[in-house]
This record gives C-alpha cells, sequence and structure tokens, in this order.
C-alpha cells in the first residue's frame, strides 16, 4: 500500500531536514536576534517573528531536498508499497511507484519498439517533469523571501 512507504520516507526524511533548517536559523546574525530581543519581545516571538522568516529560504530548500530526496528512493517504496500495477486514489491499497516501474522494465524484456520500451522514456520523462516543476518553485519561493530580508 502507499501507506507504509509514505510514512517510511516520511521518517527518513525527518533527520535530514530537522539538520538542514537548524542550519538555516542558526545562519541568522546574532545582531538581527539580539536588536529583537533590545525592543522587548520574548525568545519565542523573537524565534517566531523574526528569526524564521528571516530562515525561510533555507528551511524551504531543506524541504525541498528532502522530498527530493524521498522522490529518488527507488527500493525502500519498491518494496513496501507491492509493486501492484493498479492506480488508486485509496492509500492504503498495493501501488506502483514509477520508479519502481522503471527498475521492473529494464530488468526485463522492453524489446525496443514496443509499448513498454516508449513508456519507460514516457515515465523517465514525467519523473524529470516532476523534480523539475518541484525545483523551479523551490528556487522561485527562495528568490522571493531573499528579497524580503
Amino acid at each position: 500500500n502507499a501507506l507504509s512507504p509514505g510514512i517510511v520516507m516520511g521518517i527518513r526524511i525527518i533527520p535530514m531536514v530537522t539538520s538542514m533548517s537548524e542550519d538555516a536559523m542558526n545562519a541568522v546574525p546574532d545582531a538581527i536576534r539580539e536588536g529583537s530581543l533590545a525592543l522587548g519581545t520574548t525568545r519565542l516571538e523573537t524565534t517566531w517573528s523574526v528569526v524564521i522568516p528571516a530562515a525561510l529560504s533555507g528551511i524551504i530548500a531543506s524541504l525541498v531536498l528532502g522530498v527530493s530526496r524521498a522522490i529518488g528512493e527507488t527500493m525502500i517504496v519498491a518494496i513496501a508499497s507491492g509493486s501492484s500495477k493498479n492506480f488508486t486514489l485509496d492509500i492504503t491499497q498495493s501501488m506502483q511507484t514509477m520508479t519502481g516501474y522503471i527498475v521492473e522494465f529494464t530488468s526485463g524484456d522492453a524489446g525496443s519498439g514496443t509499448i513498454g520500451y516508449y513508456s519507460l522514456y514516457a515515465v523517465g520523462l514525467m519523473l524529470f517533469a516532476f523534480t523539475m516543476v518541484l525545483n523551479l518553485v523551490a528556487r522561485k519561493i527562495s528568490q522571493k523571501f531573499k528579497e524580503a530580508y
């Protein structure tokens, strides 16, 4: 089913996203923190209204990198999802990922000129397009927040 690999991949990327987000928040200059505290805010208010907005581009970048890493994981998802070829929106049903589909057909006999052979390119192109759109959106968001701070 899709729920099991989703939980496993979520747990797997949490340490990386947490570490990178912490690095982004530590990169905020102390002068900004001290200026906020000097104006009478508490540490919690400083964190929520000054540090997190200033580090938001790094936090978003860590989330995008975590999602990209989860998308790239083939074997964990292929083993945990059941590798069934049906399409369903029910996350408790068995399913097959795009990367699992590519692995299955490239290890088998996908003869040149067959539908399976051409579908490998279509699935690969979809994965590439999805990753590219994800990176472009992350770059746009990162640029937006860099301009603000």
